[in-house]
């Protein structure tokens, strides 16, 4: 029979470490194990939502962008339209 899980040993920053310990102790999880797995999970979805952000939105975008090169904005035209989407408040940069 084939174990389901695997054992492994790991090297972490004292800061990490700390973490681990605060979160079991405080009760947020029962053991280090779980912290780990909870990190791989939210780990796997933001990869899953980065790569459907990818496909949904950045390659039809530049693909329109490659069919009309003229739809195309000037570094001045994408900080005028972001000053106004931000009702006109001005960056620290501007």
């Amino acid at each position: 029979m084939r174990r389901s899980t695997q054992q492994f040993s790991i090297t972490l920053p004292n800061e990490m470490a700390e973490m681990v310990r605060a979160k079991v102790a405080a009760g947020e999880y029962a053991t280090e194990s779980e912290v780990f797995r909870d990190g791989l999970r939210t780990l796997a979805a933001r990869d899953k939502a980065v790569d459907a952000w990818l496909r949904d939105e950045v390659i039809p975008a530049a693909a329109a962008l490659k069919a009309d090169p003229s739809r195309a904005l000037s570094s001045e035209q994408l900080r005028a339209k972001l000053t106004v989407k931000r009702g006109g408040r001005k960056t620290a940069t501007s």
